[in-house]
């Protein structure tokens, strides 16, 4: 596309740059004015300094304010904080976005305030019964309150060791060696950490400790062998205990429903014979009442019955011949229906 005039852009501007001496002349003349360049006809400049030197000392200060504007606006990202100090003395904590400060005279101290930071410290240190134990510890904090940490501690997170070692020594001097390998972790964890932050809190060092870990606890080198002993014999036990409560579990139950099972048929066998012995009592007091009525017939039939129950349950039958000898009677059907009652029995 061709241009009626080349010297223009589209817009109808001129293409020359802004002249930067045209620029000064107006930044020296809000300073103070432009003094007149002659004085009664006299063409000779009155002013101390020479035009070049005039204009390089404008240059300079142009450029002074120029960095001291940079210098003076910032920006604060959104995870963190700045605390400003005035000649030295706390001014204002500032809050995420574009801020302010004067150069030279304001001092500027900035933090993250959301991340979590991790100290770990690995120490010896004696026991409740005057044992040697190495400990791993682990402490995550975060800033909570960033003018405490900038203003009352030179070296919080230097302090924030030295408290650790504190209390974690503390804390491990109330607990024996078997508490401290093994089931009293989680309760140093959670001391160390209370005793921690009263430490910090104590200095107003602006830390807040979010977590402790314990994260080994292992008995000195030389007697480490030993102790692992100690703990597979301890292991040992507990399986050995685990499994007898098992087989408690599993055998009590049963020989429990055994024992009711005897309690039951007792019960059902003392009704029985109850209503047995009831059932002979009441035939006996009848029989009592048909005797007293007729004596004899009464005892004759007792008698038949008796025999009738006798024989009946008998596989021999002697009889008595008078004037011969005695003779042996074989029931055969009988004999044929005992044997096979028992051979239905035997099956």
């Amino acid at each position: 596309m061709n241009w009626e005039n080349k010297d223009k852009d589209p817009w109808g501007n001129q293409g020359d740059a802004p002249d930067f001496d045209e620029l000064m002349k107006k930044f020296s003349a809000i300073l103070g004015g432009k003094k007149s360049s002659s004085n009664n006809g006299s063409g000779g400049n009155n002013s101390g300094f020479t035009m070049p030197t005039r204009r390089i000392m404008l240059y300079a200060l142009f450029g002074l304010l120029v960095l001291a504007g940079f210098q003076s606006i910032y920006i604060v990202e959104e995870q963190e904080r700045a605390v400003i100090l005035r000649l030295g003395k706390f001014n204002e904590e500032q809050q995420p976005g574009l801020n302010f400060k004067i150069p030279v005279i304001d001092q500027k101290f900035e933090e993250n305030v959301t991340i979590t930071r991790r100290e770990s410290q690995s120490v010896s240190m004696l026991t409740k019964d005057e044992n040697i134990v190495d400990v791993t510890v682990s402490a995550q904090y975060r800033i909570a309150n960033l003018k405490d940490f900038v203003l009352n501690v030179k070296d919080p997170e230097n302090s924030l060791k030295q408290a650790l070692d504190s209390a974690l020594r503390h804390v491990v001097g109330d607990f024996t060696l078997d508490q401290t390998l093994t089931v009293g972790r989680e309760n140093i964890a959670q001391e160390v950490q209370e005793r921690m932050q009263a430490y910090l809190n104590i200095y107003s060092t602006g830390l807040l400790v979010q977590q402790v870990n314990i994260e080994k606890t292992d008995p000195p080198s030389a007697v480490k062998d030993a102790f692992d002993d100690v703990v597979a014999a301890r292991e040992d036990k507990e399986r050995l205990q685990n499994e007898a409560e098992r087989y408690a579990l599993s055998i009590v139950p049963e020989a429990r429903g055994q024992a009711q099972a005897r309690i039951r048929e007792a019960e059902g066998y003392k009704l029985e014979v109850v209503a047995n012995a009831e059932g002979e009592v009441d035939r006996f007091n009848k029989l009592l009442e048909e005797y007293k009525k007729a004596p004899i017939v009464t005892r004759d039939r007792l008698y038949l019955d008796a025999l009738q129950s006798v024989l009946s349950n008998s596989t021999k039958v002697m009889v008595d011949v008078e004037g011969g000898n005695n003779l042996l009677y074989l029931p055969l059907d009988k004999i044929m229906e005992e044997n096979k009652k028992k051979g239905d029995d035997d099956e």
